[in-house]
């Protein structure tokens, strides 16, 4: 019964949508108040029913409901209820339940807390919002229903994917799609203004809270995704380049530049239409992240389903939204006049050339990922682009991202003297160079890399200190007194200095060693010293594993004893590697047991990894930073945002 329920409020939503997504449009274009003050209780009244269908897709995991077709897919009476939990949306059907519950609880809250926008303004963003609410709710209800029955349930079910039994991805999934669907937001902000035919600096303040919260979720996917990827696959990486890993990567690199371009917008009234282009194509990226994980087109660890035909309604959904939006944006560019003028040399020209680099960035991680597919198509070849193509052709961008971002941040509005700008990062320029000989003379005779990238993250983070100085006049005093978007702006800066630092360091110094060690055998490893002590079978909730002991020594000292794994999940038919690894400050030492050999002995590949979790300590610095800049009064306060009295007489 429960879950009948659960599908009727699915139905009922998408009714509401449907309503949403007409009556206020209508109304603001007639200007009848009446009608575009449906727009906020439909909101509600939409994200309502998707909670109630949400938590009743919930109930029947959790209760192990197996006359359910997804939850027999996706779960298993032995599965730790984490993972149960978890399992609703670690398929298709329940992602994308997850997904279109997201993007409605975005939209009730900008009827909830919308109060000071324009009730013409709001009413068009909540309705606009509603048609792509009436477009994901459709493709669920006629194409992924999680609420099919079985004629015949089983007495129990498959179990979830094993590599997704993780608490990594547990909560991967919810963070990457609060910033996936979270620039549904700012696409709907984009689109009301083409409508209305104006964007002014209270359009940019109103829409940065948006862009920076989805920016500020999606950091945080990312790393996760990145950490799960470190720990659980067992090969020692990071980032593979996967393309579901690039379907997550170019909209935040897009969302990045929408966030420093909407500045520009706010305070000098200048790059309008390339603004509202960036939040068209911020969430256009999206929708090709969700069409890469569920058309089937990829192959890859992230996707969910292998169907061509929810791929083309997928595919359908992007053309009518990113099209029509872009169509729009044709028809009304030229009327977003810019009304501010600056010079050549201004802080406004740092924040276009980081809008480029960051645009150019996304479009070579664009081009590498669709490249393969358009080849196979057009040419009938089957190609590869790996980590080789997008390292030299990704990495000058963000070098040069890095050079500029102190610089730029230190430049006054309007017009800028270089030399006098600069002043003040003399002693972080003098710091990056000692770090650079400094990390030199340690890598010797290996990859410029790590001096490089330390130097650029040390540039940052100086570069940074150096900006909240000079804003609080030279006076540690005053530096409490800073509003919180500065003390945001400079963690995120200083967040990407130290993944910088995490990422040049450990590239370039990592060790690795694989060899076959006996029970009982010791091994030089860098300064370490590994002995793989015992290997023994243990049962796990609902798998069984070849555990290894092993202990680590340096200069004779104890350092860890860690127990890497190697699982079975007898119902999935699956085996996952759980590396061992003891992490550190400065360095992780990372352990991974394989199969036995023919010979006797084991399989064990043992990882240095110096200064691995900076990497993940820079991302949730920069998070951290979104989200202190997200309580700082004026992203709550829009200027200029007292209502202006609506006439019934019709738009313009």
């Amino acid at each position: 019964m429960i879950v009948e329920f659960g599908h009727l409020a699915l139905s009922l939503a998408l009714m509401i949508a449907l309503v949403q997504a007409v009556v206020p449009l209508v109304g603001a274009a007639q200007g009848w108040r009446g009608w575009m003050a449906l727009a906020a209780p439909a909101a509600t009244a939409q994200f309502l029913c998707i909670a109630l269908a949400f938590a009743a897709l919930m109930w029947a995991f959790v209760s192990s409901d197996f006359s359910l077709k997804v939850v027999v897919e996706n779960s298993h009476t032995l599965k730790p209820m984490l993972y149960k939990i978890s399992g609703v949306w670690g398929n298709h059907e329940g992602s994308m339940l997850l997904w279109v519950l997201i993007l409605s609880g975005f939209g009730a809250t900008a009827a909830w807390f919308g109060g000071a926008l324009p009730e013409r303004l709001r009413a068009r963003v909540l309705s606009v919002q509603a048609m792509i609410g009436v477009a994901f709710l459709a493709f669920i209800l006629f194409t992924s229903n999680p609420f099919l029955r079985l004629a015949e349930p089983p007495f129990d079910g498959r179990d979830l994917n094993p590599l997704l039994q993780d608490p990594g991805l547990a909560f991967h999934p919810p963070f990457l799609y609060l910033g996936y669907v979270g620039l549904s937001m700012a696409f709907s902000f984009a689109v009301a203004a083409l409508i209305e035919g104006r964007v002014d600096a209270a359009w940019a303040r109103w829409v940065r809270p948006w862009t920076l919260a989805a920016w500020m979720f999606l950091t945080v996917g990312i790393a996760l995704g990145s950490w799960w990827a470190y720990y659980e696959l067992g090969w020692g990486g990071f980032w593979f380049w996967d393309p579901v890993e690039n379907a997550s990567f170019m909209p935040w690199l897009i969302a990045t530049a929408l966030l420093h371009s909407a500045i520009v917008v706010e305070k000098r009234e200048a790059l309008k239409s390339w603004t509202v282009l960036l939040a068209i194509i911020a969430f256009g990226f999206s929708l090709i992240g969700t069409f890469l994980v569920r058309s089937g087109i990829i192959t890859s660890v992230h996707a969910f389903a292998n169907d061509p035909e929810r791929g083309v309604f997928i595919l359908a959904i992007l053309a009518v939204f990113i099209g029509g939006a872009l169509t729009l944006y044709a028809a009304r560019a030229g009327a977003m006049e810019a009304k501010g003028v600056f010079g050549v040399v201004s802080r406004e020209s740092a924040l276009v050339m980081n809008n480029v680099l960051l645009s150019v960035a996304a479009f070579v991680v664009f081009a590498g990922t669709v490249w393969p597919l358009v080849a196979e198509l057009a040419f009938a070849r089957k190609l590869s682009v790996g980590a080789p193509f997008f390292n030299q052709a990704f990495t000058p961008f963000v070098v040069l991202i890095a050079l500029l971002l102190p610089l730029g941040v230190l430049m006054p509005w309007k017009r800028a003297v270089v030399s006098r700008s600069a002043r003040p990062l003399y002693p972080a320029l003098a710091l990056a160079f000692a770090v650079v000989a400094l990390v030199y003379a340690i890598a010797t005779e290996r990859t410029a890399l790590a001096p490089i990238g330390a130097a650029l993250g040390v540039w940052l983070i100086a570069g940074t200190a150096t900006d909240l100085w000079q804003r609080a006049g030279r006076k540690a005093g005053r530096l409490t007194r800073l509003p919180r978007a500065d003390w945001g702006r400079a963690l995120a800066h200083g967040g990407l200095g130290v993944t910088f630092i995490g990422i040049s360091l450990l590239t370039a110094w990592d060790i690795e060693d694989i060899r076959v060690a006996q029970v009982g055998e010791s091994f030089e490893v860098g300064a370490y010293t590994i002995t793989l002590d015992k290997v023994e079978r243990l049962e796990g909730p609902n798998y069984i594993s070849t555990t290894a002991t092993m202990h680590a020594e340096k200069g004779g000292r104890l350092v860890a004893v860690l127990h890497p794994e190697k699982r079975v999940y007898p119902v999935a038919a699956m085996p996952t590697t759980e590396a061992a690894i003891d992490n550190g400050i400065f360095r992780d030492l990372y352990l991974v047991i394989g199969d036995p050999q023919d010979g006797g002995g084991w399989a064990v590949r043992t990882y240095i990894k110096p200064f691995a979790n900076w990497i993940w300590a820079g991302a949730i610095i920069m998070a951290l930073g979104g989200a202190l800049s997200l309580t700082d009064r004026r992203y709550r306060v829009a200027a200029g945002a007292r209502k202006a009295p609506v006439a019934a007489t019709p738009a313009e």
